[in-house]
């Protein structure tokens, strides 16, 4: 075989190797990137843990004064959303997946407020998201196709979210008479499936505080999408 064959045939080989190295390189810089990724993600999550902590069971209502806009234009507080028996308070959006399979129970809980003169208030808190899914129109808009007959309001600067520790959408919060917090947490425990819900914690929870019985589940961990709160450094 001639020299310069060889030189050919080894600088072919050089090349193979080289770029077979780039691929390699590139492969694990993917991987490196995507498991600092997940590792950012985890910190974060932890950081608003510790920043914006859930209000604990037996809590008064924290932000009782603040108004916030309602859809229908008129303005709310948590305290002026108290009736005689209480207050559900409900953190909810309008394109979260979580919300949208749940949301086919949201007119039952209202049921079942307006049945023991419970007050029902839901709050969008994403703040982040004022420019597109969740505009003050946005939720307008949803509220009118989806029937809301209670107050859907507008949660500035995720002020309210931040003061009870409000991680997703939704996360429910129950106040009895005396604004003290006797649950929070999921709506059930099923929410691809209504009709394959076994526990439904936030009825069983209102049934129960209304009778004056012990509320057996008093806390279940929230299920859905985190609330894309503004944090003010």
């Amino acid at each position: 075989m001639k020299l310069s064959s060889l030189t050919k045939s080894s600088s072919l080989l050089d090349h193979s190797i080289k770029s077979i190295l780039l691929v390699v390189a590139m492969i694990v810089m993917a991987f490196g990137l995507s498991s600092f990724g997940s590792a950012a993600a985890k910190i974060t999550n932890t950081n608003e843990v510790e920043r914006f902590p859930t209000i604990a069971l037996g809590s008064k209502i924290v932000m009782p004064n603040k108004m916030m806009k309602g859809v229908d234009g008129k303005e709310y507080s948590v305290l002026s959303s108290m009736k005689a028996n209480g207050l559900l308070v409900v953190f909810s959006s309008n394109n979260c997946p979580f919300v949208l399979k749940w949301e086919d129970r949201y007119p039952m809980l209202k049921k079942f407020c307006d049945r023991f003169n419970i007050g029902l208030l839901m709050i969008n808190s994403n703040e982040m998201k004022r420019e597109g899914d969740d505009s003050y129109e946005a939720m307008q808009q949803h509220a009118k196709d989806k029937g809301y007959d209670w107050p859907y309001v507008m949660d500035v600067n995720s002020e309210v979210a931040n003061a009870f520790g409000a991680k997703t959408t939704p996360h429910t919060f129950l106040f009895d008479k005396t604004y003290k917090l006797v649950y929070k947490g999921a709506i059930d425990d099923n929410y691809e499936v209504a009709a394959s819900v076994k526990q439904q914690y936030v009825v069983d929870a209102i049934t129960a505080m209304a009778m004056g019985t012990k509320i057996e589940t008093p806390e279940t961990k929230p299920v859905g999408c985190s609330v894309k709160r503004k944090v003010v450094e």
